[in-house]
């Protein structure tokens, strides 16, 4: 304050200064006015300008006296509203940054607050959460026999809800349960969401493990009444898992990290929770290194892609492949795509995983083509690759680099997919395919809204799941369903793929059906690019 006292004071004495130089430029103006009055004034007296007739024009005209005052007058007038004038424009330059100030200060917090704090239910995030667990661990470390408690809770079958209610009530869901979860914590404790259904709490003193049972049963009790939403009445229930310093760990990242595997234990058993114990590790049995070593595959290219076949039924020939994702681990041999690709989508590594994907994909496609062989590769999306804004560009940079026409490429999503984000994914759906790739509605039949969303999407065809092709020939219901499916896809102008053709029968009963393309073991399983290349020399038509 003293600093912009002391600037207000110089902004007025410049200011001053400023207006008083021309408050004497207006005062010589006026008496050279006078002068010339009083001269004029000599000549039309006595006819000439002499010493005795100005003295005798101003000592007998009462109008010059008059006109003798006014420099004075407008001099003192001119400097005192040129002060006013300075010290109220510097006032409003100080009113005006102190707002600044403020607002600037408003903003500050609102972005420090936002950056450590969940836009939907306003609690800590994860970022406030790993510092305040590190800081009780720190505390923890120098006090002798403390303890530090962390649970994790994912609420029950929460996509359920979200897929059937939508999305906004899924919301409107998780700030109930925030609500409730607030009443189970102490001030000193903290409650956050780390992300989706997954809250978190730390109590940063207990003083026994068995304290934690007591904190479990509170949580168990704030879930025993049904949450209401849309007038239904809904039996929503979490599952918990906790990690105790020290006893399970002595850093942030393994106590979250053991925590998470006593959560996911519980799920798994139905048990509504558990506490780590090395046991539960046989849980997931490769879950604790598996984010680091997932990251290091993707990373060294020690991935694989396998490819499955897609037989054109007019032309009895294979005109495309299915790209999958295989993962030969060092240690743990074979992973199934359904074990490593849940967790990239957990851990923030799906986009790192689908580029991969995507650019050998690509690279696989063009040697084919160099090699004579035509064929178009469908990739599959995640749902959150789907909603990456920045996917088109990168694909369009990917297939550019590799001078690969977009026609050859199909992407394949899901209607799950779609759900979370309808307006983003059908935006970026439909950016794709303007730029000649082409869209497969992936598990066709399965999601919530698959005729709503159907006809708003851009999508060229349509794969019927394999859960309903399986059984066909022997459920009547399944059948019903395939051949109903086909006659819809064909009036809307869409093709048909089969996936799940195990036999020869299934085959041709959707061959009879219409159906356009088939996909499955009948055919052959997904083989590596060489052993596809072998494949293609022995491939017998229908």
């Amino acid at each position: 304050m003293e600093r912009l006292g002391q600037s207000l004071k110089s902004n007025v004495h410049i200011m001053k200064a400023r207006v008083t130089k021309y408050a004497v430029y207006g005062v010589i103006i006026a008496f050279m006015a006078i002068l010339a009055a009083t001269l004029l004034n000599s000549y039309l007296q006595s006819g000439e300008i002499s010493l005795a007739g100005i003295l005798k024009a101003q000592k007998t005209n009462a109008t010059l006296w008059i006109l003798d005052a006014m420099p004075f007058i407008f001099a003192f007038w001119g400097q005192y509203v040129s002060s006013i004038m300075a010290y109220e424009a510097s006032t409003m330059v100080i009113d005006q940054t102190n707002e600044l100030r403020s607002q600037t200060a408003a903003l500050e917090y609102q972005a420090s607050h936002d950056a450590t704090h969940d836009q939907l239910t306003d609690l800590p995030n994860r970022i406030l959460l790993r510092d305040r667990l590190d800081q009780a661990i720190h505390v923890g470390l120098r006090e002798e026999n403390r303890k530090i408690a962390l649970f994790i809770l994912d609420l029950d079958r929460f996509k359920e809800v979200n897929d059937t209610l939508g999305h906004y009530n899924g919301d409107r869901l998780l700030k109930h349960v925030a609500l409730r979860l607030k009443g189970t914590v102490r001030g000193s404790d903290t409650l956050a969401r780390l992300g989706g259904d997954e809250f978190a709490i730390l109590l940063p003193l207990i003083k026994e493990n068995h304290d934690v049972l007591v904190v479990l049963k509170k949580i168990q009790q704030a879930f025993t009444s049904p949450f209401t939403l849309e007038g239904l009445k809904l039996d929503v229930q979490a599952s918990m898992g906790v990690a105790i310093f020290p006893d399970h760990g002595r850093d942030v990242d393994t106590i979250m990290q053991r925590a998470d595997v006593a959560m996911y234990a519980a799920k798994q058993d139905n048990q509504g929770y558990a506490i780590y114990s090395t046991d539960l590790d046989k849980h997931s049995p490769h879950r604790l290194t598996l984010m680091g070593e997932l990251r290091q595959a993707i990373d060294n290219d020690e991935l694989r892609l396998h490819f499955q076949p897609k037989i054109n039924v007019k032309t009895n020939s294979v005109t495309g492949v299915e790209a999958l994702v295989r993962w030969q681990h060092p240690q743990h041999g074979f992973m199934p795509p359904d074990e490593f690709i849940p967790l990239a989508e957990r851990t923030g590594l799906i986009k790192q995983l689908s580029l991969w994907v995507l650019k050998r994909a690509i690279e696989q496609a063009v040697s084919w083509h160099r090699a004579n062989i035509q064929l178009s590769v469908a990739i599959n999306l995640s749902p959150s690759t789907l909603l990456d804004t920045e996917l088109p560009d990168v694909i369009t940079g990917a297939l550019a680099s590799c001078s690969l026409a977009p026609r050859y490429i199909t992407f394949e999503i899901t209607e799950g997919s779609i759900i979370k984000d309808p307006e983003r994914a059908l935006e970026i759906l439909t950016r794709l395919a303007a730029m000649g790739t082409y869209i497969s509605i992936d598990d066709f039949g399965t999601g919530y809204s698959s005729l709503a969303y159907l006809k708003r999407m851009p999508a060229s065809e349509v794969k019927i799941d394999k859960s309903f092709v399986l059984d066909m020939l022997s459920n009547e219901n399944d059948a019903a369903i395939v051949r109903a499916t086909i006659d819809l896809a064909h009036n809307l102008g869409l093709q048909v793929v089969a996936e799940g053709v195990e036999n020869k029968k299934t085959a041709m009963r959707l061959k009879e059906l219409g159906c356009d393309i088939l996909q499955g073991y009948y055919f052959s399983k997904p083989l590596s690019a060489e052993e596809f290349s072998a494949w293609m020399k022995s491939y017998r038509a229908l």
